[in-house]
């Protein structure tokens, strides 16, 4: 169905609304801005700033909330005789391969990491981000293997597949402060994907297997 006039008028409002308060804290760091800030220099209310950003770290995060789903999707979208875990690691080699900004393999995204770096409520929020894409993905596998609510299994394996994700975006974000190019980082994290997967379990790497159809 298309986007109707009012709805496309809140998206640009909304998304016209984050850039700015973006490069505010950008500019000056998320703990020195305030949401009042925000509203004057976008050139609206306070409430209207609410009314799209529940808090003022949505304001920054907004984007990352699609890293949520982001492991269920590829974990469902797995081919046949692919794994949960082998579903992962290749959709996460394609994004690198490819110098996708999805993955912070972006210009100006050591900037974006210096923020959270600095801010205590971004870096909990982070985290909070993360422990509900975890949790996410443990219903996401127990659905797709009909595993009971006591077999430990999908949650050890979603741990695991989530360590490689966390553990590849979080070496791109240092590395992408220490200097590197997004070509450069792409090269460095392909290497480390190969690494990663020599110490996954057989047991990790053959869980959720797609069978043929």
């Amino acid at each position: 169905m298309a986007e109707g006039l009012r709805e496309r008028k809140k998206r640009q409002t909304r998304q016209y609304i984050s850039d700015v308060a973006t490069g505010l804290f950008i500019g000056r760091g998320f703990d020195a801005v305030t949401v009042a800030e925000v509203a004057e220099a976008a050139n609206v209310s306070v409430n209207t700033v609410y009314n799209y950003f529940p808090a003022k770290e949505d304001l920054f995060l907004d984007r990352s909330r699609g890293v949520v789903d982001r492991l269920s999707r590829w974990v469902r979208g797995r081919r046949d005789g692919e794994s949960a875990a082998e579903a992962v690691l290749r959709e996460l080699r394609e994004e690198i391969e490819s110098v996708s900004p999805r993955v912070g393999l972006m210009e100006g995204y050591e900037k974006f990491t210096r923020v959270v770096q600095e801010s205590p409520a971004l870096r909990s929020r982070m985290w909070a981000i993360g422990q509900e894409a975890l949790a996410h993905l443990e219903r996401t596998l127990r659905e797709e293997t009909g595993a009971p609510d006591d077999d430990p299994m999908p949650a050890l394996i979603a741990g695991q597949i989530n360590w490689a994700h966390e553990t590849v975006t979080a070496a791109i974000g240092r590395r992408m402060v220490a200097g590197g190019t997004p070509a450069e980082v792409s090269r460095q994290m392909l290497v480390l994907l190969d690494e990663m997967e020599e110490l996954l379990s057989e047991k990790v790497l053959n869980y959720a297997v797609r069978g043929a159809a």
